[in-house]
């Protein structure tokens, strides 16, 4: 036989026995998934979590179980998913505070780049400019020139120094060039409780927080920080239809894995991601919690991280913010 055809039988081998380990190693999942939550159980992100493993685990067949670490304002949750092994099983409920505005406020032990892998945003939470019944302005614009009539005098609450709602408020008070007073608060729901005692005017929030006050009439909402309307209060305008058409701020919820994830495995989660976005339930589930359904794809959650940590360190330069 000659040397050729000797190599050529070898590489017919070799190409057959590896071919056969493949097919003898198991189908991924084998065992449960966790998901870690970097908050407390009862919020909204882990309400997002549970309702994600929830369907999740029914497209993969096999238990998704939510686990909170909740401390040092979500980066015990990040670090640990960050030194997790890369095999798929277990993820972090990320969020953009974790993800692009923590690791810019002070040091953390993961980078939000290269210690994960982007699987999906599962949901996106815009922001909704809440002023109590009390306030006389009716539209963002009337706020705006009441602010301008008032330099240094009119406040904004927001749910700590450095927290989504400040950074957000601080941008548009540099658009919108005010002269206003941010009053710190200890989490959203003292601000919120402020804004509807007449306290403080105004407040930047979270839409499902101040979902059920608009409902009870307690507050208005002048503008949303999304492109694009929302369907919960869909008569309300954007800050950009509101005059400000480069303003935008939103922040998500997503799944990402540990560094060096097999590309497989990720795409995987992405695809029932993907599939489960369409289901009717599943939509409906995430609606009642205020936020909008996404299940993007790897790549583009990894341009939305990019992007963001862009958006939120200008942020974190015109306001100045320090972590409390």
């Amino acid at each position: 036989m000659s040397i050729l055809h000797r190599l050529g039988l070898s590489l017919c081998v070799a190409a057959l026995t590896s071919s056969a380990a493949l097919a003898q190693q198991p189908a991924w999942p084998t065992k449960p998934l966790r998901v870690l939550v970097p908050f407390a159980p009862g919020g909204n992100t882990d309400s997002i979590a549970r309702v994600t493993a929830e369907f999740l685990g029914r497209k993969l067949g096999q238990s998704v179980v939510v686990e909170n670490r909740p401390g040092a304002n979500g980066a015990i949750a990040a670090d640990a998913v960050a030194r997790a092994t890369p095999d798929g099983y277990t993820l972090f409920m990320a969020t953009a505070p974790q993800m692009a505005i923590l690791p810019q406020l002070t040091r953390t032990n993961y980078d939000p780049v290269k210690d994960f892998e982007p699987v999906t945003i599962v949901a996106s939470n815009v922001f909704a400019m809440a002023v109590g019944s009390g306030t006389t302005a009716s539209t963002l614009g009337e706020f705006v020139a009441a602010a301008r009539a008032q330099p240094g005098k009119i406040s904004y609450a927001s749910a700590g120094n450095g927290s989504v709602s400040h950074l957000s408020m601080a941008m548009f008070v540099q658009a919108a060039k005010l002269d206003m007073v941010h009053v710190t608060y200890k989490g959203g729901a003292p601000a919120i409780a402020d804004v509807m005692a007449g306290h403080v005017p105004v407040y930047f929030a979270n839409l499902p927080e101040v979902l059920p006050q608009v409902a009870g009439g307690k507050i208005r909402v002048l503008a949303v920080s999304s492109p694009r309307r929302v369907a919960q209060l869909p008569n309300v305008p954007t800050v950009a239809e509101s005059g400000w058409p480069d303003f935008r701020t939103e922040t998500w919820n997503g799944l990402a894995a540990p560094a060096k994830t097999p590309k497989a495995v990720v795409d995987r989660i992405a695809s029932e991601m993907a599939a489960i976005a369409k289901d009717p339930e599943f939509i409906k589930r995430m609606d009642t919690l205020g936020v909008q359904v996404i299940c993007n794809t790897p790549a583009e959650m990894a341009k939305q991280l990019r992007d963001d940590i862009a958006l939120w360190g200008e942020a974190i330069r015109v306001s100045g913010a320090k972590l409390e």
